[in-house]
């Protein structure tokens, strides 16, 4: 594309082009946009080459990057365009992609969006006439946010709530700041212990300081029980999904408390002041304990009795559910970065198969996936922030050759 001698007036038909490109690329082009985008490329024989161009590997991030200077001048239509596409505030962050520029990607496209939203109504205005197509709704990335259950059973929606106190319970107050729940002593303790319960549903993640200061992250799609007092000769929590804890030191009669995980019935953590993430979906192969700091043990049920396990800062306990090694535990080197990526906000897709790419998307976008064609065989490489629209997460997997179509709030991976 010889964008150095782009005629001005052919600016807004080029962007408009890139933003069909980029529907087309997802197979979401409706009829009247392909015959929009046709009716382009039989113009001049020079769009025919501008859209090779624009369908080529980088074509939309070099066209982005060439147009810098003019994107720039429309900074305040796109201001107002991710006002009212984007309502939830973006934190701004750097990641490193290793072999795939996938975040340079996604936001090239979403800024030609942009741009041809702004300019294509002003430059063809019987386009705008036309009477309103119905728009694929945006799948927007997870965000803060969790459910309370009481010890009555009542609930409280963390999403909505401001700072301050949020209830009262037995030994302790509620509060809300920044978006992170925490439990403190209120010097009114029982002797009976009543329990809590903090769930995440798909899309949403929380923080939540227990009553003893220890610290745990939920990430989507999971839950964590426990007592609003810690009372007994040991902390006992229970979990499901995934949750990473900062554990503190908690004494009795001068003694240290264990601190004892129970992961949804199938494994127990016991500690003694540490930091470890436990990862025990239901729908995963392999449920995974990963001690960062400090020394666990993991304990499992089998049929042949219990095992249990000694892990060393970086060492991960691996448990199979499926196959004839279901319930048994290994020991192997844990990656960190890799495992705290969700905590983190960034996608860790290095060296991972469509089928766990797509449980993490599942959760984190509150979508369902199906296969078209049953589940292709392919890695991915590479990381990517997890604070972006799923359409443009999208775009970057199909840099490896896997497509999609998206159907309301069904994602289905085509052959």
């Amino acid at each position: 594309m010889d964008v150095d001698n782009l005629p001005e007036h052919e600016l807004p038909g080029l962007l408009r082009a890139a933003a069909l490109t980029a529907k087309e690329k997802l197979h979401q082009l409706t009829d009247a946009e392909k015959d929009e985008l046709q009716h382009w490329l039989e113009q001049k024989t020079q769009h025919q080459e501008w859209y090779d161009s624009l369908r080529s590997g980088d074509g939309l991030s070099r066209l982005n990057t060439d147009y810098s200077k003019f994107t720039a001048a429309a900074q305040p239509a796109l201001a107002d365009f991710h006002r009212q596409h984007f309502p939830q505030p973006t934190p701004s962050r750097t990641t490193k992609i290793l072999r795939a520029s996938w975040i340079r990607y996604a936001a090239a496209v979403f800024l030609l969006l942009a741009v041809a939203w702004y300019f294509m109504p002003r430059q063809q205005p019987k386009l705008a006439q036309q009477p309103p197509k119905p728009i694929q709704q945006q799948i927007l990335p997870g965000q803060e946010g969790a459910i309370l259950t009481l010890a009555d059973g009542s609930t409280i929606e963390l999403d909505s709530v401001g700072n301050g106190v949020v209830a009262q319970q037995s030994g302790a107050d509620l509060s809300v700041s920044n978006g992170q729940l925490r439990y403190k002593a209120n010097g009114k303790s029982s002797a009976e212990e009543t329990f809590n319960t903090l769930t995440t549903p798909k899309g949403r993640q929380y923080k939540i300081i227990l009553p003893d200061g220890s610290a745990a992250w939920l990430n989507a799609a999971s839950s964590i029980r426990f007592p609003t007092q810690f009372t007994q000769n040991a902390r006992r929590v229970a979990i499901s999904g995934e949750v990473y804890f900062e554990v503190a030191a908690m004494k009795k009669a001068g003694e240290t408390l264990p601190f004892i995980v129970n992961a949804d019935n199938r494994f127990e953590v016991e500690v003694l002041g540490t930091h470890f993430n436990i990862n025990a979906y239901a729908d995963e192969p392999v449920l995974n304990t990963t001690l960062l700091q400090g020394k666990v043990a993991v304990t499992a049920q089998r049929p042949e009795g219990r095992q249990k396990v000694v892990l060393k800062p970086g060492e991960q306990a691996a448990m199979a559910l499926r196959g004839g090694e279901a319930g048994k535990m290994t020991v192997r080197p844990g990656d960190p970065g890799k495992v705290l990526a969700w905590k983190n906000g960034v996608f860790d897709f290095d060296d991972v198969g469509i089928e766990e790419v797509m449980r993490q998307l599942k959760r984190w976008y509150d979508i369902d996936v199906k296969y078209a064609a049953g589940v292709p065989k392919i890695e991915f490489v590479g990381k990517m922030t997890r604070d972006i629209p799923l359409e443009g997460l999208l775009i970057a997997l199909e840099k490896s050759n896997v497509h999609f179509r998206l159907e309301g709030r069904t994602l289905i991976v085509l052959p």
